[in-house]
């Protein structure tokens, strides 16, 4: 696997190189802050093998669960509150909550009102923003893809989602409370802190997928990556190159993300010991 370009030495100086990128893009980035995330940020890809995924996050904005005290951001700061109880599971609404913010007219534009009148931030308008991003050179853009709008510059395609920030401290709460073999706790307290995103799409079929959020935790699922061992990476990459290669799932009934999640599952329940460069890396395959 080392051979492969899968060693820890390689994926490391790749999550390097895009943390880097994205500094000096965040120097001259104004509305946004961009974060590199999937596998490029996890040093698993090399810069033409798959998709270069970038989320922007919405500076200015923040969502929050009710178990946050509000009088600690600044004023200007828009706040919504995260509603889960009309959604499913991992997705939610995003209500405003009234602290006095002046909008920007391209902030109202992208508001609609439900059902009962309350003011939401609408998935579908957020999307449709980067219609009004002037198209650059060489760059040919594509149809969505759930919360993305892939484009193409050459052999480079890269798929971007906007995001906002989301305090969720109740939810990973509950989260680091299990009982588990890993991350370490260092690591489950460092991801705690990171808090999650939410990006803008719905339950596949939901009535009102429209106003509907997904919660997202890209930045800690990285962090957990890179808290794998060398046994557990591997099982990841191979995992993946069957369902790219062997399965070909014509309409990704199999994604990677369920992939990365099978591989968390099996590091939490299982000691680390058997992980082991000594055991039998087919012993999990």
């Amino acid at each position: 696997m080392n051979c492969l370009g899968y060693g820890s030495h390689i994926r490391q100086a790749r999550r390097d190189v895009y943390r880097e990128m994205d500094e000096v893009v965040n120097l001259r980035s104004r509305g946004a802050i961009v974060i590199t995330t999937g596998s490029k940020a996890e040093g698993l890809t090399s810069i033409y093998e798959n998709d270069l995924d970038l989320m922007f996050v919405l500076e200015g904005l923040i969502c929050l669960e009710d178990c946050v005290n509000t009088d600690t951001l600044p004023m200007d700061t828009i706040v919504f509150t995260l509603d889960t109880s009309v959604c499913y599971h991992g997705h939610c609404r995003l209500n405003l909550l009234e602290r006095g913010s002046i909008f920007s007219p391209k902030l109202r534009d992208v508001m609609c009102l439900d059902e009962k009148g309350h003011i939401l931030l609408s998935s579908d308008l957020i999307v449709n923003m980067r219609d009004q991003i002037q198209v650059e050179d060489d760059e040919v853009r594509h149809e969505r893809a759930g919360p993305s709008t892939p484009s193409s510059y050459g052999p480079m395609h890269t798929d971007i989602v906007f995001s906002v920030r989301c305090q969720c401290p109740c939810i990973l709460s509950r989260w680091a409370e299990r009982s588990r073999h890993w991350p370490p706790p260092d690591i489950v307290q460092k991801v705690v802190t990171m808090g999650a995103f939410v990006t803008p799409v719905g339950f596949k079929g939901s009535e009102y997928k429209h106003v509907e959020w997904r919660i997202c935790f890209n930045t800690a699922e990285i962090e957990l990556v890179s808290s794998l061992n060398d046994i557990q990476i591997y099982i990841y990459v191979i995992l993946k190159m069957v369902i790219k290669d062997v399965l070909k799932p014509i309409k990704k009934e199999i994604t990677s993300y369920a992939v990365k999640n099978i591989v968390f599952w099996l590091a939490e329940n299982n000691p680390i010991a058997q992980f082991d460069e000594n055991c039998s890396l087919f012993y999990w395959l």
